[in-house]
């Protein structure tokens, strides 16, 4: 699967909207999950992968190459790490992540 790239047909749209790209990117396995992690400071691969349990060496290369692609993550010294925009982005999903534990969350406990 190609990389989503803005005004290119992509899952849910023949148009690709920008914001269509960034949803189909984000929508693959892992993918959000990786950004969340590298939030916290730059990440080995090792590390990563620790962090994503189940994900295959395969899957996370894939997805480190299309975040890499994409302009969200970067190789660094101390591993791969959120670009200026991965840290943009971080900053506008990570409410998500606090709404969907106090709020969303609540829906289904019993």
């Amino acid at each position: 699967m190609a990389v989503p790239i803005p005004g290119k047909p992509v899952r849910g749209s023949k148009s690709g909207q920008p914001i269509m790209a960034l949803l189909d990117l984000l929508g693959r396995s892992w993918a959000l999950g990786i950004i969340w992690h590298l939030a916290n400071g730059p990440s080995t691969f090792r590390k990563l992968q620790q962090y994503c349990e189940s994900i295959s060496p395969t899957t996370l290369n894939l997805r480190l190459k299309e975040l890499k692609e994409s302009h969200l993550i970067e190789r660094t010294l101390e591993g791969y790490a959120l670009t200026k925009q991965g840290r943009e982005l971080y900053e506008l999903i990570e409410p998500f992540g606090g709404w969907a534990r106090k709020e969303w969350a609540k829906n289904f406990k019993t």
